[in-house]
């Protein structure tokens, strides 16, 4: 029962600040932008091949490759830093604001208040992600509707990737929490979570698919196991090398596994420590 009452605690810090709809509107407006221009462009080059080659384009998806999953997944390629940084934010928000003294005394069993951080901050991502792929989907089928292009909704496939890709979302989330738990102060986590899913582990990932042997490391990567849960990405278009992926479920173990531990072990570390 308490930890039902910390999980509705922890809805009500987050909903009741102007933080999460700011972070909503961020994201949705960044998805629709890149998939829908994206989609513009691909529709365009695919319909015009010679147009697309005299202007310095490139048209070379590999064989077989359905546009649609492709732009859709952007919710999740690039839209997954929010839901890390709001899951983040809901712990170090707490250190920065000096309010866990009065819920630590509200509820003085921190595994608790810890456990509901996490449980919240899963559905919390999830309905980011819900929102990502509303606007995915509905600027990517737009565009591709436009140049007279498939646009998937009529396969069950693009539906669970939809379905994975939430998923994926909510995993997150979870793991902004185990981020916040070991980086408490706020500035420094969100310039790790910027500079990591922004610079370093694309440049990572591109490293790694230059030989077989880096590329069976990088796909552990937790942007890797979130591109392999969803089941497509552009970053798969990107890279050079070997195109091994994991398994969707095992992709979700990945997320999953990080999410657990990175919250485990700030839990067992500096979410012991006395509260100034």
């Amino acid at each position: 029962m308490n930890l039902a009452r910390g999980i509705g605690s922890e809805f009500q810090k987050v909903f009741t600040t102007r933080m999460w709809w700011l972070i909503a509107i961020l994201l949705g407006v960044y998805v629709a932008l890149m998939a829908g221009g994206f989609g513009a462009f691909l529709g365009w080059a695919t319909e015009n091949p010679d147009a697309a080659a005299s202007a310095g384009g490139t048209t070379a998806l590999p064989p077989g490759m359905n546009l649609a999953p492709l732009l859709y997944s952007f919710a999740t390629s690039i839209g997954y830093v929010f839901p890390v940084l709001l899951g983040a934010l809901a712990v170090t928000g707490e250190f920065r604001h000096k309010t866990l003294t009065p819920t630590f005394l509200a509820e003085p069993h921190r595994t608790v208040v810890l456990s509901a951080k996490f449980v919240s901050q899963l559905a919390v991502g999830a309905g980011l992600g819900v929102i990502a792929f509303a606007v995915s989907v509905g600027s990517g089928a737009a565009a591709l509707a436009g140049w007279g292009l498939d646009t998937g909704l009529d396969s069950s496939d693009t539906w669970a990737l939809i379905g994975r890709g939430v998923l994926a979302m909510a995993l997150w989330g979870a793991i902004g929490v185990g981020l916040g738990v070991l980086v408490t102060n706020q500035v420094a986590a969100i310039v790790i979570v910027i500079a990591f899913t922004q610079f370093v582990e694309p440049i990572l990932r591109l490293v790694a698919s230059l030989s077989d042997v880096t590329a069976s490391i990088g796909r552990f990567l937790p942007g890797a196991a979130s591109d392999a849960l969803v089941g497509a990405s552009f970053y798969n278009i990107a890279a050079m090398g070997s195109s091994e992926t994991l398994e969707w479920w095992q992709g979700g173990l990945v997320l999953f596994g990080i999410a657990v531990a990175a919250t485990a072990i700030g839990g067992a570390t500096t979410w012991r420590r006395d509260v100034a």
